[in-house]
Formats: C-alpha cells, structure tokens, sequence
C-alpha cells in the first residue's frame, strides 16, 4: 500500500501545477456559475464567496512552487483568504451560507497542511516519503474540490453544519 501511495504522491507532485491551474479553472468556473445563477436574487453571497476564492486561487498561480518557501507562501495566501472571508461574514452578511463553513473548514486543513510540509521539507529537510505527505497528497485535492462543490451546489453533504450546530448547541437555521 505505502508504495502504490508514494508512486501516487510524486506522480501528483509531476503534474503539481497543471492540478494548481486546474482548481484555479474550477473557482473560476464556480465564480462564473454562482454569478449567473445569482442575478435577480437578493442573495449574493455565494458569488461574493466564490469571487474571494477565485482572486485568492489564481493570484495563488504566480507563486512558484519549486522555490524553498512555496509551502509558507501558500499557508499565507490560505491565511489571508480566511481572514478575507471572515472579514466579509461579519461585515456584509447577516446569515452565512453552507458554503462558508466548508471554505472555512476547508482553508483551515489545507493551511495546517501547508505548515506540516513547510515544517518537514523547508525546516526539517526531510525529503523522504513518510504518511504525513500521503495525507497532504489524499486530503488536498479532496479538500479543493469539496469547498468548489458546495460553492456550487450549497448543500451541507459533509454534515460540517450539523456538526457545528451540535457542538455549539444551535437550533438556528442556516441560510440556503
């Protein structure tokens, strides 16, 4: 199993930026989508949180990910798209939607992954295949086509929302 996980692991590193321009493509598209879907609504914030993810993923483009620092360089941009999406949340939305949570969620795991591979290969120097890059290699492509998916069709098909409403005790609802 760890050989077939590690040949999958270098084989996603070789097509590392065609996968990067590809989410790019798919916020793109997701931002696109919601716009369209979104006129003669009164209810814009998919497309407001699409726009932030799609900025955030294609300026995420320019950084090149063969330098010493790609990892903390992306960590930041994921940073700094939390801290956009909070700021919008408590600024121009009353009721968030389903799609907040799980870009929040989301951003959350990918930049904890960032750290881990920015602390094992940029700080640590290791460069031999261990589980912790077969998690980055299986939870980031899932994770990114997850938060694009519920971008799209608002859905909670984790069970993130009825998660957070256990743990915080709500019976509040939750905009669709």
């Amino acid at each position: 199993m760890g050989n077939k996980l590690e040949d999958f692991f270098w084989f996603m590193v070789s097509i590392g930026e065609l996968y990067g321009i590809f989410i790019a493509w798919l916020f793109v598209f997701t931002f696109l989508y919601n716009l369209s879907a979104a006129i003669n609504k009164p209810d814009n914030s998919r497309t407001q949180l699409s726009l932030i993810m799609m900025v955030s993923y294609t300026l995420s483009l320019y950084i090149d990910i063969s330098q010493y620092s790609a990892h903390l360089q992306v960590l930041a941009f994921d940073v700094v798209t939390i801290a956009v999406i909070f700021i919008w949340r408590f600024c121009f939305v009353k009721v968030p939607p389903i799609a907040f949570y799980y870009l929040i969620a989301g951003l959350c795991i990918n930049a904890s992954l960032f750290l881990a591979m920015h602390i094992d290969n940029g700080i640590n120097q290791n460069y031999k295949f261990w589980w912790l890059w077969g998690v980055y290699c299986l939870l980031m492509p899932f994770d990114e086509l997850i938060m694009a998916l519920v971008l799209i069709i608002n859905k909670d098909i984790l069970g993130l929302v009825k998660l957070k409403n256990v743990v915080l005790n709500r019976k509040a609802p939750v905009a669709k």
